[in-house]
């Protein structure tokens, strides 16, 4: 059975040295301005963040939209965005040998026995992070749908990198100033002392040609209650945000809220309290306030009217610099790994994917329950939910705002 058009999806396709990445973003609403100088911003910040390799001095990354947009304005068609590698060389057999020694922690061995090659290059081109690029413009297009349409904001950055961690607390207060902290940041965390902490643990494994991973988080501020399901678990956002983080290369872990520290704290403490403020019902908001946030915005896999925070952890690089033991796919003897351009580090990067995949997937579930073919339609969907939600208990339930 054919998807329905209204779902809000994406799709990425090209190779590391290929000639280029291209997304196809469908189900955006006509009417939704395309801001390419935001989404090539978020390409830029992508590029970016200390410890990064060679390959991003090579390559600047920019958006061409070649379907779906006329003039800066979507027009209800599949939205391709096209983002050039200068890097490509796919083909030159001198430039990208065969890679016969897989590296530990990547792509390259479960990959070659999988399409039955002894060349890991067939895999890691598709497997590289490179993809990012594409699915950071693809991304961008759902963070516009729920700014533009919904009002919903998103904010990313780096929590920790090895053991070098920011206390900061994010509230939907600050977050606006923490914003400038992070982007002054080149480690895109939220306070100068703890930036260069995190310089010093990736110069130091730098010279040691060694890689290091850490965590990364994201906030969606001013979602109401109700979006996603809790009638089906495929259905449930945030185990849509689960799946969509996961799928970020090198990510091990994911937690909502308070996530694993769940387990180590009684109900009474865990739960948040619920309680009414009248005055609290603006925008998105229905008057149901928390004093905590531990469920992270979501409970039953629908949002609750607070921040929802997701939590990601990436890996240290698999491409580490003094290589690891590894062996030959021809001869099956024992070698070093091969070593392919990499990062020291790439959490800064990282945060900037996760933030844009983890908005995508609220887009989607926000499309799916206010969907309409144009901007003010689905508006106007949107409002009018607020409106009767505003007005409840319904007399009766099949009752309707004038």
């Amino acid at each position: 059975m054919p998807t329905p058009p209204s779902r809000l999806r994406y799709q990425t396709a090209g190779e590391s040295h290929g000639p280029a990445l291209i997304a196809t973003v469908l189900g955006v609403p006509a009417g939704l301005t395309i801001d390419t100088d935001f989404i090539n911003q978020e390409l830029r910040r992508r590029q970016g963040g200390y410890g990064r390799g060679g390959r991003q001095k090579l390559e600047t990354d920019t958006v061409e939209i070649l379907t779906g947009v006329r003039q800066g304005r979507s027009i209800g068609a599949p939205i391709t965005l096209h983002v050039k590698n200068r890097d490509s060389r796919l083909d030159d057999l001198e430039r990208t040998p065969p890679v016969h020694r897989p590296r530990p922690g990547h792509a390259d061995l479960p990959g070659s026995i999988k399409w039955l090659t002894t060349d890991c290059r067939e895999t890691l081109e598709r497997a590289s992070a490179r993809e990012t690029a594409a699915r950071v413009a693809a991304c961008s297009v759902g963070t516009l749908v729920l700014r533009e349409i919904f009002g919903v904001e998103s904010f990313g950055f780096v929590r920790q990198i090895l053991d070098q961690r920011t206390d900061a607390d994010v509230t939907p207060q600050n977050w606006r100033s923490l914003r400038e902290v992070r982007d002054a940041s080149d480690t895109y965390t939220l306070d100068e002392a703890t930036t260069e902490r995190q310089r010093a643990v990736i110069r130091q494994a730098k010279i040691d040609k060694d890689t290091v991973g850490g965590h990364v988080e994201c906030h969606l501020f001013n979602c109401p209650p109700g979006v996603g399901s809790s009638m089906n678990w495929y259905d449930k956002l945030d185990a849509r945000i689960a799946y969509a983080v996961m799928g970020i290369q090198a990510f091990k872990a994911v937690q909502i809220g308070a996530g694993t520290r769940a387990a180590e704290t009684r109900g009474s403490q865990l739960h948040d309290p619920i309680r009414y403020d009248a005055t609290k019902t603006g925008e998105s908001h229905l008057g149901f306030v928390r004093d905590s946030n531990n469920a992270g915005g979501t409970e039953g896999g629908m949002t609750n009217g607070q921040p929802v925070v997701v939590t990601g952890t990436m890996k240290p690089i698999a491409t580490i610099l003094r290589g690891l033991p590894s062996v030959d796919l021809n001869t099956k003897q024992p070698e070093e790994s091969q070593y392919e351009r990499s990062d020291i580090c790439a959490v800064s990067a990282a945060s900037v994917v996760m933030e844009h995949a983890v908005a995508f997937e609220a887009a989607a579930a926000f499309m799916e329950k206010f969907g309409g073919d144009s901007v003010p339609e689905t508006r106007a969907n949107y409002e009018s939910f607020l409106d009767i939600a505003r007005a409840l208990p319904l007399e009766d339930p099949a009752q309707t705002i004038a």
